[in-house]
């Protein structure tokens, strides 16, 4: 493989990976620190609205600048956030304001990271010669992966290492994935200029713009309302309702499995997109994701026992990776270049407030009603996705040719 997809990929999959260690690793840290369960509760309540309005302006700078460059500021800001804490740690101890300070400044990083490296994939396409379905699909299943590991890594660490000092690594990855990011030529994540003629417009013009290209048009506004649910179901299932059918069967310790059966089923479907993808409509991809999902969710919800809960989870993770991909795909072809960084964006920064409102949602199911309704009621919301999915005239022809096209630089070499 050449150097540009190679140099993609590798600096996905450790930024990936320092997350999902920081997922496990931060929370635990601050439990140690404070002493108080509340405390972890404060620093994620108080760095998720400053995490949608980072992403939503920094869309803005991302259609302004190098998309190479964007990538490596962001990954650089979510490095130093994190090795902020050791050091202060080490110097005068942690206290939550520390961990609340750094965690606004990481989210500068954190949604416009995520999408900056999504903005810069239509050009590594373009400049490397592989086809975006190799190219999702393997970057989904190397997802799978680092999703896999970042949780057995995190533990092995917290159990290493003292107290902060498991934070320096999450640090290297993303400075890591920041300098494997320069390996990328420049020219790849250069942006069209606009005509000298071209009127200008205010930056919350721009970001207006964006919007305004999200919710007019019927395949994004689509695409976004299914993963919208899809992060929210997830979110919901996986953050209150699974935790509390475990503790009431008495075997807490199998939560941790969901994860990993998820993480396998979507290396599975990822990679199966990633060999086939090209050779099989992408309508029918769609709607083997599409349905998969609902039948991996109406497992799970159903609750019968952690073997089944487990199955379900398989499924829907080999669902979601071959959704996830074709969906990728898709959304390199239709959304225009000029635009790309402000709707993602947007769609980011919706799905940054998906998972919270999940969780909360199945939380007063849980405490009004029961488990099994809560659980009912979370995954019944994926039919109203299947719905859109099937039944939108926007999805239906998936294989046509793109409005925007763009084509596969000969010369390039890297």
């Amino acid at each position: 493989m050449r150097l540009t997809p190679l140099a993609y990929l590798s600096s996905y999959v450790l930024s990936l990976l320092g997350n999902s260690i920081a997922a496990i690793a931060l929370p635990l840290i601050v439990l140690q620190t404070t002493g108080s369960a509340l405390g972890a509760g404060i620093v994620a309540a108080a760095t998720a609205i400053p995490a949608v309005i980072a992403g939503l302006a920094m869309g803005v700078v991302i259609d302004r600048i190098n998309r190479r460059t964007s990538s490596v500021i962001t990954d650089l800001i979510s490095a130093a956030s994190i090795a902020a804490l050791p050091i202060v740690d080490l110097i005068s101890g942690l206290s939550i304001g520390w961990f609340v300070l750094f965690g606004i400044i990481g989210s500068l990083g954190d949604v416009p990271g995520m999408t900056a490296r999504e903005t810069l994939l239509p050009a590594v396409v373009r400049h490397s010669g592989v086809s975006a379905e190799r190219l999702i699909g393997l970057r989904e299943a190397l997802g799978a992966v680092a999703l896999l590991i970042g949780p057995a890594i995190a533990g092995v660490l917290i159990t290493a290492l003292d107290g902060s000092t498991v934070l320096w690594i999450t640090a290297g990855t993303s400075f890591a994935a920041a300098l494997i990011t320069l390996l990328i030529p420049h020219r790849v994540g250069r942006i069209a200029e606009e005509p000298l003629d071209a009127p200008t417009v205010s930056s919350w013009g721009q970001l207006r713009d964006g919007w305004r290209a999200l919710t007019s048009n019927r395949f994004l506004l689509a695409v976004t309302t299914i993963s919208l649910l899809a992060v929210t179901v997830l979110a919901a299932l996986q953050g209150l309702v699974l935790p509390v059918y475990f503790t009431v069967i008495e075997q807490p310790g199998l939560l941790g499995f969901v994860l990993s059966a998820l993480a396998v089923g979507m290396l599975v479907g990822a990679g199966v997109f990633a060999a086939l993808g090209q050779g099989v409509s992408r309508r029918i991809w769609f709607a083997v994701g599409m349905i998969g999902t609902t039948a991996g969710f109406a497992l799970i919800a159903w609750l019968p026992s952690p073997a089944v809960v487990f199955a379900g989870a398989v499924v829907v993770g080999a669902a979601s990776g071959v959704l996830n991909s074709v969906l990728g795909v898709l959304l390199i072809e239709r959304i225009p270049d000029a635009l790309r960084g402000r709707v993602l964006s947007s769609q980011n920064a919706i799905m940054t407030l998906a998972a919270p409102a999940g969780i909360m949602a199945a939380a007063l199911l849980v405490e009004y009603a029961t488990l099994e309704l809560a659980a009912a009621v979370i995954a019944s919301l994926w039919i109203v996705a299947l719905i859109v999915g099937l039944a939108s005239r926007s999805l239906r022809t998936l294989d046509a040719e793109p409005s925007n096209p763009e084509e596969v630089d000969p010369d390039a070499q890297q």
